[in-house]
């Protein structure tokens, strides 16, 4: 990059400072839709949060993440439960707050991580996703005539990566238990 900037302000010095500012409006403009999209969608898990739903989805949640995740902790299903939700609305970086407070609980101070946490991060970087609206958003900025076109695409992959995801964490699980029963008996 620092070599073709070095090239063009050799070539062309009027023409890269145009292009430098015009990107960086173009930067600017998109986070500013982006900026947006979260805080409506923020406000909105800010509103489930405060009027008692987030219970209420982690409550519903509960056997799905019990038997995932084996926890036992009503605040870390909770936790766990709006990460899966703001990843379901396409909101990583407002899952993200939710899946550290999460995963804060899960750590007994041991330096390895437990199934619970290993789980949590499969399940979180595969994320399926009901409405992947930072995506949107990002297309709709770049002109896209049918900026939402791509959510039954989206939902279908991030089904079948997370469903892979669950399986092979549980293979691994499965794995090094029977290992570790091998070792023992030897």
């Amino acid at each position: 990059m620092l070599v073709s900037l070095v090239v063009l302000l050799f070539t062309g010095p009027a023409g890269a400072m145009d292009e430098m500012i015009a990107a960086s409006a173009s930067a600017l403009e998109l986070c500013i839709e982006l900026c947006a999209v979260y805080a409506v969608w923020l406000g909105l898990l800010e509103i489930v949060e405060a009027t008692g739903l987030s219970k209420k989805l982690a409550h519903l949640l509960r056997p799905i993440i019990k038997k995932l995740f084996r926890v036992d902790n009503e605040e870390v299903e909770k936790m766990i439960a709006l990460n899966m939700s703001a990843n379901m609305l396409g909101l990583g970086n407002a899952a993200t707050p939710m899946g550290i407070k999460a995963m804060q609980a899960l750590d007994k101070g041991s330096e390895k991580a437990t199934f619970p946490m290993i789980m949590l991060i499969v399940v979180n970087a595969t994320s399926i996703q009901l409405l992947p609206s930072t995506v949107i958003g990002l297309r709709s900025n770049a002109g896209s005539t049918d900026a939402a076109d791509i959510i039954l695409p989206t939902l279908l992959a991030t089904i079948v990566t997370t469903i892979c995801g669950i399986f092979f964490v549980l293979l691994c699980d499965f794995v090094s238990k029977k290992f570790k029963k091998g070792r023992k008996s030897k």
